[in-house]
């Protein structure tokens, strides 16, 4: 194992975390008025509808999916399922949620890169993120052969996993990444980049969608409606004559 990996699988994660929380926080301490996903929805609806729609729905579930499918000790569900079974169902459910938000995905980049007044108002870093993103996808969605491959002996799974756990309880191993096929490599290092260029994007926004699970839990708001120079009401009772 070279300086390189271990720099990449031991050392980089943690760099892309930190300046991943750091930054986001001096952003909304400093920039809060660039806290925004700068829609372009009144310039062109065409596309965006369906492509936010499929987008979204897709990668949230590719988020969480992946959260708490590598984040989970094999310990928790063991008894209830085995790791070929619950690799299968992560190739399944992974390979429909990845193809839908591939589809929208590529559907907001087209928009923005072939519309020429949504390209001349859109930032670099808007273009730029969002080829990151489809880059990321076909890589994750190249790995599914792979995994498929791996199902009677899901070993490959339950080392990334072992070493993404790793990494969360501060004990890095880049050893158990090593030998694994290029693209399951290619595809953390570059989702650690995406966690690095966060606080410098329009990605940012996603914190406000967490943010708004707090006003579940809120008091309710009570408003008070202030009309000024409104005449009282007056009565229309007549006086007996």
């Amino acid at each position: 194992m070279n300086t390189l990996h271990n720099f990449a699988f031991n050392v980089y994660p943690y760099i892309c975390l930190s300046v991943f929380l750091m930054g986001s926080l001096a952003r909304f301490d400093r920039d809060q008025y660039t806290w925004k996903s700068d829609s372009s929805q009144l310039l062109r609806r065409g596309q965006l509808r369906l492509g936010s729609n499929l987008f979204h729905a897709g990668i949230l579930f590719l988020f969480f999916g992946h959260l708490f499918g590598q984040l989970t000790p094999h310990w928790v569900y063991e008894h209830l399922v085995t790791a070929s079974q619950k690799q299968m169902v992560a190739v399944a459910a992974g390979g429909v949620a990845g193809l839908i938000c591939f589809i929208g995905l590529s559907l907001l980049l087209h928009r923005r890169i072939f519309d020429d007044r949504i390209r001349l108002t859109s930032h670099r870093t808007d273009i730029a993120i969002l080829v990151i993103l489809w880059v990321q996808l076909v890589i994750g969605l190249s790995t599914l052969p792979s995994s498929l491959h791996h199902v009677s002996e899901p070993t490959t799974m339950l080392r990334l996993a072992d070493y993404l756990q790793g990494i969360v309880l501060m004990q890095p191993n880049a050893a158990l990444v090593s030998g694994i096929e290029w693209h399951f490599q290619a595809h953390m290092l570059l989702g650690m980049t995406i966690f690095l260029l966060f606080p410098f994007s329009r990605l940012v926004h996603v914190w406000s969608g967490f943010g708004t699970l707090a006003y579940l839990v809120r008091p309710y708001q009570m408003v008070r409606a202030r009309r000024l120079n409104v005449p009282g009401r007056q009565s229309s009772t007549r006086r007996a004559g």
